[in-house]
């Protein structure tokens, strides 16, 4: 290759995740030292059917990462290559260098390519806690509840600590941060900030294969540490303060409420969770932003986010087998396109469709517990929803759906299943008035299919769930209905009618 520096011996090699000047291999880096490799995979890119914001954000992150890098003085190699295998062997024979070093890969397939390719490995400080780290606090231990580790972190990184003991006396505020939509003010939350699309972010466009699907991106989705950086701000001054309240609430005239939407730049190193932890925290010291809404965003990084992230390294490739309830139901044609009369899973549909995104109880409550109820494919939901989200990766994706949304582990992530009929959903969201379906009925055509699949997956999983004392009443219940008989019989049409997409 013409025009590189042959005094340059060392490559670093950075994925599409890792793009920060101060994260593991890149750390100590100095230009005239250290040459940086980043390879665009047409296999990778071939390997789903990604949303189109989903794959320009990751791609054009890349390629401004890669200008940022040259204007500090780096050499960089942008590869596009058939395979990341390729890419490297193809850089080795141009560039012959005497060692390529990588930060360790987050997820299984990545960690072992880079041992195959016998690529030198930096321990990863992509999270907060190593996944050894988490490993030697996993060990020994009956169970392995996020509350537990949860508290550890805390510990060991002093967030809301005064001393041993969490600020204020409590460890969190769920209790305040559950209420249900506000009937009025539904203005009340900023709108993210945006920026004009460039000619950079057109060229990326025109690339991607005709498989990708949903709505262009309209710069919403920031694609540089500077535009994360923007977003940080915005939810520290502006969402932060009102966060917690309404953090569980589903609206359908807004799809951001007052949710961080920096999940996809923490996933990528555009943003590292340290950083994001300590805005927030000094929002709360500083009095700008109350205790319930800081601990409550904070838990959701160094709690959630680094135990799914534990757990994924800690239970293994094999974990995405697991299948508990036996669940072998197609991803139903409405999750790809298909009208639906559902009110809720239209505007979460919508929404993913528009942003690539739904806030967590839009995944966990309305799209995994239709999917749970039904008995579809927990791995067919894990793939739709790891190509599907702005900040989708297998190592988040596992967990979240196997374990949490799906209970296809039986119970190793989550003590119950996260299953609810139509109340639910009346009760946290705005979308049953309206509705085509009464989600107080559970047989007839009119009956919300949430209320009628409810209760037949816990009839139909009585023996499973009948010892669990966090669901056991609710089984038994279901074992009781004079309508019983009425409600499987309805189950059953209603699973008919989801699977030919007329629901």
């Amino acid at each position: 290759m013409v025009g590189h520096d042959r005094g340059v011996t060392t490559t670093v090699w950075v994925f599409g995740d890792q793009l920060n000047r101060n994260m593991g291999a890149l750390t100590l880096a100095e230009p005239g030292q250290q040459r940086v490799l980043l390879i665009y995979s047409s296999a990778k890119m071939a390997s789903k059917q990604w949303h189109r914001q989903r794959a320009h954000l990751f791609v054009t992150a890349m390629r401004r990462f890669a200008i940022e890098l040259r204007n500090e003085g780096f050499e960089v190699d942008e590869r596009d290559a058939p395979s990341f295998r390729e890419g490297l062997l193809a850089h080795r024979n141009d560039f012959a260098p005497d060692a390529v070093v990588a930060m360790e890969s987050a997820n299984f397939a990545g960690n072992q390519l880079l041992i195959d390719l016998g690529v030198d490995l930096v321990r990863s400080d992509q999270f907060l806690c190593h996944r050894a780290d988490f490993a030697a606090f996993a060990a020994g231990r009956k169970g392995l509840k996020m509350e537990d580790f949860y508290r550890w972190q805390r510990h060991r990184l002093g967030y809301l600590m005064d001393g041993d003991q969490p600020t204020q006396g409590r460890w969190n505020f769920d209790e305040e941060n559950r209420q249900p939509p506000p009937k009025t003010g539904l203005d009340r939350w900023a709108p993210p900030p945006r920026d004009e699309l460039d000619d950079l972010d057109r060229a990326v466009l025109a690339s991607l294969p005709d498989s990708c699907w949903g709505a262009d991106p309209d710069g919403t989705w920031a694609t540089s540490r500077a535009g994360a950086l923007r977003r940080l701000d915005h939810f520290i001054t502006r969402l932060l303060p009102i966060f917690g309240p309404h953090e569980d609430a589903m609206v359908s005239t807004n799809w951001h409420l007052a949710h961080s939407l920096l999940s996809p730049y923490i996933n990528l190193g555009l943003l590292l969770p340290g950083e994001v932890c300590d805005a927030a925290e000094a929002a709360y010291r500083s009095g700008r932003a109350p205790i319930a809404s800081v601990e409550g965003f904070i838990r959701q990084i160094i709690g959630w986010r680094e135990y799914v992230h534990g757990v994924y390294w800690l239970w293994g490739p094999e974990y995405r087998h697991a299948n508990a309830l036996h669940a072998t139901r197609a991803l139903p044609p409405v999750f790809t396109g298909a009208p639906t009369n559902m009110r809720c899973v239209s505007t979460a549909l919508a929404t993913l469709h528009d942003r690539a995104y739904m806030h967590h109880i839009q995944r966990l409550m309305v799209i995994g517990n239709l999917s749970m109820l039904a008995g579809v494919d927990p791995w067919l939901l894990t793939e739709w929803m790891w190509a599907g989200f702005i900040d989708g990766a297998e190592w988040v994706m596992l967990p979240n759906v196997i374990g949490m949304s799906q209970h296809a582990d039986g119970g190793k992530m989550a003590t119950k299943p996260y299953a609810a009929g139509g109340a639910y959903i009346d009760k946290m969201s705005d979308s049953c008035k309206g509705c085509r379906y009464d989600r107080k009925q559970r047989v007839g055509p009119d009956a919300c299919p949430f209320t009628t699949l409810y209760w037949d997956f816990l009839a139909r999983h009585a023996d499973q769930f009948g010892r669990n004392p966090r669901i056991v009443q609710q089984v038994r219940a279901a074992q009781k209905l004079s309508d019983l008989p009425a409600v499987r019989e309805r189950a059953s049409e209603v699973l008919g009618l989801l699977d030919r997409g007329e629901l």
